[in-house]
């Protein structure tokens, strides 16, 4: 009986909450409905995506690609150990998740200086708004996952800590979705055109 409550509770209430799942899957499909409109504009102007892509570093969005996949395994690595009631290495891990996510808004901050500096604004032509809606939003969003995840950790650290395993899910939760995000959002703009 017991194995068939916790089927059920994982069913309709998983890792974080049902909520936030739901939050999750509006996300996704909001970037996915932009990044198909990204497609389909590209087809009516095919040699103006692909000059355009080819002002981007592509090396700048593999590295921080690389950051947000680490990232991410460091968060669920964090999760694992808190799981096991290992809390110093929850933090630690907890930390090096915020980490990767700093060097990501590090890289993609000199970047946008960079596009800025060559005349590459939102207004440049159709490529590079889809480029800025997309990308800073993206970057709305991991930071907000920074901000989630110093909340957790802090709650984490007090003495008489309130933290859940809950409240660690749900943060992991929303931070991988920042990652799967990116991993849509990278081949599209940087390598497509």
């Amino acid at each position: 009986m017991k194995s068939d409550t916790i089927s059920y509770k994982n069913i309709y209430y998983p890792p974080g909450g049902i909520l936030l799942w739901i939050i999750i899957f509006l996300e996704l499909f909001t970037f996915g409905i932009a990044l198909i409109a990204m497609v389909y504009s590209s087809k009516e102007a095919p040699e103006l995506f692909h000059e355009s892509r080819l002002y981007l570093n592509s090396t700048i969005g593999v590295v921080n690609t690389f950051f947000l996949i680490v990232s991410g395994f460091f968060m669920a690595v964090s999760v694992h150990n808190l799981k096991q009631q290992k809390l110093d290495k929850t933090k630690l891990f907890l930390k090096l998740t915020m980490l990767g996510g700093l060097l990501f808004l590090a890289l993609k901050g000199y970047e946008y200086f960079d596009k800025i500096d060559a005349g590459f604004n939102i207004g440049y032509n159709t490529f590079f708004k889809y480029y800025w809606m997309l990308t800073l939003f993206h970057v709305v969003h991991v930071i907000v996952g920074l901000v989630i995840l110093a909340s957790v950790y802090f709650g984490l650290s007090k003495t008489n800590s309130t933290t859940k395993l809950e409240d660690v899910e749900a943060s992991a939760a929303f931070w991988h979705m920042c990652d799967l995000i990116w991993l849509l959002l990278f081949p599209i703009i940087y390598l497509l055109f």
